[in-house]
């Protein structure tokens, strides 16, 4: 099974066009197109993180505008840096420091909490934050859910481009691991074109999926 079963149920698709990475045009925050993108993009990434660190759902909302708002503030600073970290790293670091501020602001310590060195750590990190070592695997976790973040918006763009039953074939034969001839019985369509339908399909995702990647920057 190329892309796992997991099912997703993403919000409403962000609207990507053939422009500069929407890194960039995000530094004219004023715009409200671009403001408004970025939210969409990014918010379930951040607010998914802050949730599983065992934050409440206002306060998971409260630190996703808090990245907002520090994305806002530097983020040509940070592509002025050419020592730059790449720019997924960033964000992680900055929701991190985010999530700590919350948990600090209630006397507890995070499940998980960010390293103390880092982009961010003289803006909203803790002494109590450097006494808490950061699980190793931690960056890794955040690049799987990175991933998936991307893949999930990726599988939006293909519903919204092919026929749905297209998709239908796509999602039983490719992601849920259907036979071709379970398939082809439960949708009465000829085995042929569920192999064709699902090949075709897994190439346009693969394609959506490096636009995306290039695209968010």
């Amino acid at each position: 099974m190329l892309f796992g079963s997991q099912q997703m149920s993403p919000p409403t698709e962000p609207t990507l066009h053939a422009r500069p990475t929407l890194r960039f045009r995000v530094h004219d925050w004023q715009d409200r197109a671009n403001r408004e993108e970025f939210r969409l993009l990014y918010r379930r990434l951040i607010y998914g993180r802050a949730r599983r660190a065992g934050l409440e759902h206002t306060e998971a909302d409260a630190v996703a505008e808090d990245v907002f708002k520090r994305v806002a503030e530097t983020i040509k600073d940070f592509d002025a840096n050419p020592e730059r970290e790449p720019f997924r790293s960033w964000l992680m670091t900055l929701t991190y420091w985010r999530i700590a501020d919350k948990f600090e602001s209630k006397g507890k310590l995070p499940v998980h909490s960010p390293s103390p060195a880092g982009p961010d750590s003289t803006a909203g990190g803790t002494g109590t934050l450097e006494r808490v070592p950061s699980p190793e695997d931690e960056e890794d976790d955040w690049d799987r859910e990175w991933q998936q973040h991307v893949l999930a918006m990726a599988l939006q763009r293909l519903a919204r481009q092919v026929k749905p039953r297209h998709f239908q074939v796509f999602e039983l034969y490719v992601r849920q691991g259907w036979t071709v001839l379970k398939v082809s019985t439960e949708l009465a369509i000829n085995p042929a074109s569920v192999y064709v339908v699902g090949h075709r399909l897994t190439k346009l995702l693969k394609a959506e999926v490096e636009k995306l990647k290039a695209q968010v920057g």
